[in-house]
């Protein structure tokens, strides 16, 4: 690259939002379930989302100039690979994860400045609460969440399944749970295996349906509680998948102790997170952990930064496990 080169891809990185917000756009309006059936121009596409036919229209010439999107020679905006991802029914649906990056977790990025300065969430600065109060308060919110999460996480399952076996584990509590996609698949691969999820209670019950569809109900116990103060005792492992990035050190440890207290001498302790390597290769991580510095006032971690906690904790880290994606399965034992 030429030295005349970089003021323009610095540019284009500096108005990186304007592609992201217009992303976000389409997948608010639906654009792409809306295209489904067949290309439509954009006055049918304005009909059908109460939009400004024009304006629709300059959006969508846009997103067909960075391929997602594809506009013919009749005017008729139809689906393309890269936009099929924003479609609701697809297996990787990434369509709530933009609208959820637009709304909610766009406006914090507008006061980094007060997080690098004091060290706290700029998230809680501008709403008052942190992200899961306001996602306890606000059930549509939370909806969009977990559906953001399935399209982020749901893949990382079969890399889980692929890297780690869970044989000669009986019981596994999978703490922090979520909408308990993650555990429903490791069940559903491990017949022999028992569950437990465990969260705060109202996020317990937008899991059950997903429990239930699954057909796991005799298998899978559903816990309501707060991991901050205790975690039930008998499982002999549990997993963490993007827990304790949410949170600083001092309330990681808190966490990871209550872990240690729940399970017996040799229980394992299983977490999944990126795990911040050395050097200036690209790596997202890097960027998640901004996004932790907003949005929860968390953070990821370099390996050593875990070997720290666990030592703390109780554990022994035993490994990390790296799998085909930035997830590592970082392992530790009770001492």
């Amino acid at each position: 690259m030429t030295d005349q080169a970089y003021p323009q891809q610095l540019e284009q990185m500096i108005t990186g939002y304007c592609i992201s917000q217009s992303i976000y756009a389409a997948a608010k309006l639906e654009i792409a379930d809306l295209l489904i059936s067949g290309p439509q121009t954009a006055e049918q596409l304005a009909t059908a989302t109460n939009t400004d036919a024009e304006s629709l229209y300059r959006l969508l010439r846009a997103l067909a100039s960075v391929g997602i999107f594809a506009e013919n020679e009749q005017g008729e905006f139809s689906l393309t690979p890269l936009a099929e991802p924003l479609r609701s029914d697809h297996p990787e649906s990434k369509q709530a994860c933009a609208i959820m990056n637009g709304e909610d977790q766009f406006r914090p990025w507008c006061e980094i400045i007060y997080s690098l300065q004091t060290g706290k969430p700029a998230y809680d600065k501008i709403w008052g609460k942190s992200v899961f109060e306001f996602l306890a308060e606000h059930p549509d919110k939370a909806k969009i969440f977990d559906r953001a999460m399935t399209g982020i996480h749901g893949r990382g399952n079969d890399l889980v399944l692929d890297t780690y076996d869970f044989s000669g584990i009986q019981i596994l509590a999978d703490v922090g749970g979520g909408n308990g996609l993650h555990l429903t698949g490791i069940l559903q691969a491990n017949p022999d295996l028992h569950g437990q999820l465990f969260d705060l209670p109202h996020v317990v019950e937008r899991a059950q349906p997903q429990i239930e569809q699954a057909g796991l109900e005799d298998r899978c116990d559903l816990v309501g509680g707060d991991f901050f103060t205790s975690i039930p005792r008998g499982p002999d492992a549990i997993l963490m998948r993007h827990i304790i990035h949410d949170w600083n050190d001092e309330k990681s440890l808190n966490i990871l102790r209550n872990c240690h207290a729940a399970l017996p001498d040799q229980g394992k302790l299983l977490i999944l997170e990126s795990v911040i390597q050395p050097g200036n290769a690209p790596f997202w991580g890097k960027f998640v952990d901004l996004i932790m510095l907003l949005v929860t006032g968390g953070k990821e971690r370099t390996a050593e930064d875990f070997r720290s906690l666990f030592d703390r904790a109780g554990f022994e880290m035993t490994r990390v496990i790296p799998t085909s994606s930035d997830l590592c399965i970082v392992e530790g034992i009770k001492r």
